[in-house]
């Protein structure tokens, strides 16, 4: 009786640790609101920016595209890189080309149902690399 009740122990927290080491699904299509560079123009307010993100989670590896608005308000829209998932991080970046320039943005964030909250971090003008909060909605 002592052996069937520790085996059955056994497997219950075996069940029960598993379940807490599955690493979170992240595929989907992610929104949030960014405010532009410097958050004016010539005196004007800039309106805040929509960022879309679509990712694709096959086994802790993420694909995707980030779309985002450009100059001009023409959407851009970059392939994500080195996009991976554990447990419940998420991190990826993406590589955009500005007047000849390759400029690379990491990304990373924590994944809770529908929500990623996460910092992206850049090259700044100065040198200096900037970092940006962003939190994204997963649309249903």
């Amino acid at each position: 009786m002592k052996t069937s009740l520790r085996q059955l122990t056994a497997l219950v927290a075996v069940c029960f640790c598993s379940t807490l080491m599955q690493a979170a699904d992240a595929s989907g299509t992610w929104k949030w609101m960014q405010a532009g560079r410097g958050g004016s123009t010539g005196g004007e307010k800039v309106a805040p920016r929509e960022s879309t993100l679509v990712l694709v989670d096959k086994a802790g590896v993420l694909s995707g595209k980030l779309t985002t608005p450009g100059r001009g308000g023409d959407p851009m829209s970059t392939e994500i890189s080195n996009g991976k998932v554990s447990g419940d991080t998420i991190s990826f970046t993406v590589v955009r080309e500005y007047n000849g320039n390759s400029v690379s943005t990491k990304y990373s964030g924590k994944l809770a149902n529908d929500t990623i909250t996460g910092e992206s971090e850049s090259p700044g003008r100065d040198g200096q690399s900037m970092k940006r909060e962003w939190i994204a909605k997963r649309g249903k």
